[in-house]
């Protein structure tokens, strides 16, 4: 089938290569089947927010790509209205820009509010790219405030991280853009941008939004995750952080409701959001939920992911493919070289058995840089046997090719 386009994924190079990096990323990629992902603005050091800071990121994956990589850009409040550090950002070839509605957890990287993102879109219509933003807005210091209170029992209870993070967040963030998307209808002031909500995770208010302003006929699509889509809250223990990300995993009916939304096309499409860190980050050891790192590694697995899980929902190859490679090349803009098996596209391809089971950790090599990932002892199905980039065999039966082949990906 063609192969996968993992639209979210921090490789962290350069500055935090402990965390990950390219050469490892890209092998984790080619190992699950995916032959081009675009790595987020953060979080590497410096953040992709500045034309420099990119030539930076470019220069540091050279020779270590094996798979092609294209780059999103960085929207924070330092370069939201200065019109020539977009435009020097977007002219360099990022595919599009990236943005938090709440704290990123990177320094350097702050959110931005309703204004920087209107600004942003208008900008982005002239170059008809797209515009991701991460859909949480903070009510009041209550995170915070349990951070302070709770005991170290409660710490490690998934439960108590849960009541952080509500699905409310996530709803006020998508009214939001909601309104902002009402820019990019056609003769809008940011006709030719379009707004992408990254990994939802709510599945009630926040999807009706969604579908609402789709019906509207504005410019908005919106991605959910692996793990959203294989894990539910009451499943996971208390202490164990290898669960954690942002938003949160919500609850079993919530994961259904997911899936629904999926089989109907209200979510357009998947990605990984692979947000490895050092180990030391995740609390293994004491189980603190509340100082753990939010990020789940998970590149190399959503092709077995997705496939073992959907056979509940009736999960078809079709949908595997427009999910995993047809629309997220669509939202890159590489649609006309990737994402399907045309005459005149690349010969980007992963063969791979779908019957064929494995577990993951113990029959089945992990190759991010660190194997601290949820996924570790599941049984899967659906192992690949062979990835091509541009018809050059990257991966075959547990080995990679001897040189990287892949190539930067730079919007023209």
């Amino acid at each position: 089938m063609p192969g996968l386009v993992d639209v979210h994924v921090h490789l962290n190079e350069p500055g935090r290569v402990e965390w990950e990096g390219f050469e490892t990323g890209t092998k984790a990629a080619a190992a699950g089947g995916v032959t081009t992902l675009i790595d987020m603005p953060l979080n590497s050091v410096p953040t992709t927010t500045s034309k420099e800071a990119f030539e930076m990121k470019v220069d540091a994956a050279k020779g270590k790509l094996f798979v092609d990589v294209g780059f999103w850009g960085g929207l924070v409040p330092e370069n939201a209205f200065n019109i020539t550090a977009l435009n020097q950002l977007l002219g360099a070839g990022v595919l599009g820009l990236k943005s938090f509605m709440c704290p990123s957890g990177i320094n350097d990287f702050p959110m931005t509010n309703a204004s920087h993102i209107k600004a942003a879109l208008e900008i982005l219509a002239n170059y008809r790219r797209p515009l991701l933003v991460h859909a949480e807005i903070p009510q009041s210091s209550q995170d915070e405030r349990l951070k302070a209170d709770v005991d170290v029992v409660k710490r490690r209870m998934y439960s108590t991280y849960l009541e952080t993070r509500p699905p409310s967040w996530e709803e006020g963030a998508v009214k939001e853009l909601v309104t902002l998307a009402k820019d990019t209808i056609p003769n809008g002031p940011a006709d030719g941008a379009h707004i992408h909500i990254v990994h939802l995770s709510d599945a009630s208010a926040s999807l009706d939004l969604i579908k609402e302003a789709k019906e509207s006929g504005a410019r908005i699509t919106v991605e959910t995750c692996p793990h959203y889509l294989a894990f539910a809250a009451e499943e996971i223990s208390d202490g164990d952080t290898r669960f954690k990300c942002a938003p949160p995993i919500r609850d079993a009916v919530n994961r259904d409701h997911l899936w629904k939304a999926l089989k109907e096309g209200h979510i357009d499409m998947l990605s990984s959001d692979h947000s490895p860190s050092s180990p030391e980050l995740k609390n293994v050891e004491t189980g603190d939920f509340l100082s753990a790192w939010g990020g789940i590694s998970s590149l190399q697995f959503g092709l077995p992911v997705t496939w073992s899980y959907g056979q509940h929902y009736g999960l078809k190859l079709r949908e595997l493919s427009e999910w995993w490679s047809s629309r997220p090349a669509k939202l890159s803009g590489l649609q006309k070289k990737q994402g399907a098996i045309l005459i005149g596209n690349d010969a980007d391809l992963v063969v791979w058995d779908p019957e064929v089971d494995f577990e993951i950790g113990k029959n089945y090599t992990i190759y991010h840089k660190h194997p601290i990932t949820p996924y570790a002892g599941r049984q899967l199905s659906g192992t690949v046997i062979a990835t091509f980039v541009r018809g050059n065999l990257i991966y075959e039966d547990d080995q990679h090719a001897t040189a990287a082949c892949g190539s930067p990906i730079l919007a023209v």
